[in-house]
């Protein structure tokens, strides 16, 4: 019995690597997200949410069957009431083909999409990397110009420079359409196959099945072999090199610099022409912010019709993480004011009160009583000045007999109005020397309260 009592007091724990957020951090997501839809609506990109879990072959088709993700990372199982094989999205590019696809989406021209949501990969918890991840997505579907390709671009770079971000640059690639790229992978191969002796176990497994991949190698000890090696660049047509050439152009042409990594890439057969990565140098290894590229084929493979795509992913931890490493901070989030309340029969107005001030604009925080009533006058104020609120509501019995409320401030604040209203119009009494320096927005709140039919 013993036992089976301390197994049901045992504290549970997160699981690792999927991460609590809690105040007042969350608040920095909250203003990071709100700057990611008010950008997205300048673009004129709108908001889809797909599921979290999705059919497992769409990944396996989707992200690759010799991918990293698909082999070792995906959280996969069997949904046991009717035998499907299901996944937690590692990514959510294949999701949102998958329900263009299923709805018709593009029946009627392009779209241009947006979202934001977790994330999730079984891969060893590290800085900027967590099993649980929070990404923001932008999704081009149906047009098949660079201009897109750029646009694309611009809005990451827009988003950087609002946040107040730095040291951020812009590299890009091309990768060409199938046959070029299967010319390249034919000399790449050749290539590699002289030196052998010198690939590493993860390169050799991947010089026939994945050869592009092996230029994206961590591995210091490959990096002379794999600068070296055959540039797709220089396996494009005419056509592929007009396409790069005008993103590049556009991108020159908004202010963005740019330079050229022949080494990005994709390894999957889906993807054309531009590739690119917004990186930085002050987050170690996971220096990548933010990483896109067209995939025209995407569509059909996962049996839609032809339609040209292209879009990018960005991990919403790093882009915190950078704006902290950056010397950024973010105020907490504090009420207006704090409603000190020192009698329980005081409760009914006063709350009816606090609700019309919420209605028009204030944001409060009412002090909530123990079992043994709602304590003391200098309790509640030690309260109201711990919440970083400027005023405290005092909502006494003589205040509420004479239809007011006193107002003391908490904290310096600009010089207001010397007249403090009360919520019924009439002036509130004086409570400290401060309480009629108000802030001109709460006497506006209540002229606003005022003017209420």
């Amino acid at each position: 019995m013993t036992d089976k009592l301390a197994a049901k007091t045992d504290k549970l724990a997160a699981v690792k690597g999927m991460n609590d957020i809690m105040p007042p951090d969350s608040a920095q997501w909250e203003w990071l997200e709100s700057k990611v839809r008010g950008l997205m609506g300048q673009y004129a990109y709108r908001s889809i949410r797909t599921p979290i879990v999705e059919p497992t072959a769409l990944f396996v088709r989707g992200t690759g069957e010799t991918t990293d993700i698909v082999e070792k990372e995906m959280y996969s199982f069997e949904d046991r009431l009717n035998g499907e094989q299901l996944t937690l999205r590692p990514e959510n590019t294949p999701g949102v083909v998958r329900a263009a696809i299923q709805h018709n989406l593009t029946y009627d021209g392009g779209k241009r999409l947006y979202y934001m949501g977790p994330m999730f990969r079984h891969e060893r918890p590290q800085r900027g990397r967590y099993r649980q991840f929070y990404q923001l997505g932008a999704e081009a579907l149906g047009f098949a110009g660079p201009e897109v390709d750029a646009e694309l671009m611009l809005l990451v770079h827009a988003l950087f420079s609002d946040l107040g971000l730095r040291n951020v640059r812009v590299e890009l690639n091309s990768l060409g359409v199938p046959a070029e790229r299967q010319a390249h992978r034919v000399a790449l191969i050749a290539y590699f196959q002289q030196h052998l002796d010198l690939l590493d176990a993860e390169a050799q497994r991947r010089l026939l099945t994945n050869p592009l991949r092996i230029l994206d190698t961590k591995n210091p000890a490959m990096q002379p072999l794999v600068q070296a090696a055959p540039q797709l660049l220089n396996y494009l047509g005419d056509a592929s090199l007009k396409h790069f050439d005008t993103v590049k152009t556009l991108l020159t042409a908004c202010a963005v610099n740019w330079t050229v990594n022949p080494r990005l890439v994709r390894g999957l057969d889906y993807y054309s022409h531009t590739v690119f990565e917004f990186v930085t140098d002050e987050l170690g290894a996971q220096g990548t912010l933010c990483g896109g590229g067209r995939y025209d084929g995407l569509f059909e493979l996962l049996g839609g019709k032809p339609t040209p795509a292209v879009g990018w992913g960005m991990g919403l931890e790093r882009v915190l993480e950078l704006i902290t490493e950056q010397g950024a901070s973010l105020a907490a989030p504090v009420p207006d004011a704090y409603a000190v309340i020192p009698d329980a029969a005081s409760l009914p107005r006063a709350m009816h009160a606090l609700q019309a001030l919420r209605a028009a604009g204030v944001s409060i925080q009412m002090h909530a009583g123990a079992s043994d009533g709602m304590g003391s006058m200098k309790s509640q104020l030690k309260k109201a000045d711990a919440s970083g609120a400027r005023y405290a509501l005092i909502f006494g019995a003589d205040e509420l007999a004479m239809g007011a409320v006193a107002v003391k401030s908490l904290r310096a604040v600009p010089a207001g109005s010397d007249a403090a209203p009360s919520l019924d119009g009439q002036p509130a009494r004086d409570s400290g020397t401060q309480a009629k320096r108000m802030l001109n927005a709460i006497e506006t709140w209540a002229h606003t309260l005022q003017l209420r039919p």
